[in-house]
């Protein structure tokens, strides 16, 4: 089952997502992870949003212990993320 995941990183800035985004081998607008449906990231008043559709919740977790954690923490972000995890009823893509 697809799964909704909404990650608040307080105190982060758009250039430490950039740095992450980077090391991951990732590029702004291309493809994203393996088993990675959507993803999109925001500014927020104490930090920023990211907010992702996953095909499981086993495969965000495997992400997100091998490079979300790791990462984030090799470029300064101040401490793990508040993880919100939501079961998708449905999603929608590019026509």
């Amino acid at each position: 089952m697809a799964i909704g995941v909404q990650l608040d990183f307080e105190g982060a800035t758009t250039d430490q997502y950039d740095q992450v985004i980077a090391k991951m081998g990732f590029k702004p607008k291309g493809p994203g992870a393996p088993s990675l449906i959507f993803h999109w990231v925001t500014k927020t008043a104490t930090g920023i949003r990211v907010i992702d559709v996953w095909e499981t919740r086993e495969q965000f977790e495997r992400f997100a212990a091998e490079k979300i954690g790791p990462i984030t923490q090799e470029v300064g972000v101040p401490g793990p993320p508040k993880t919100q995890l939501f079961d998708v009823h449905n999603y929608l893509t590019a026509g």
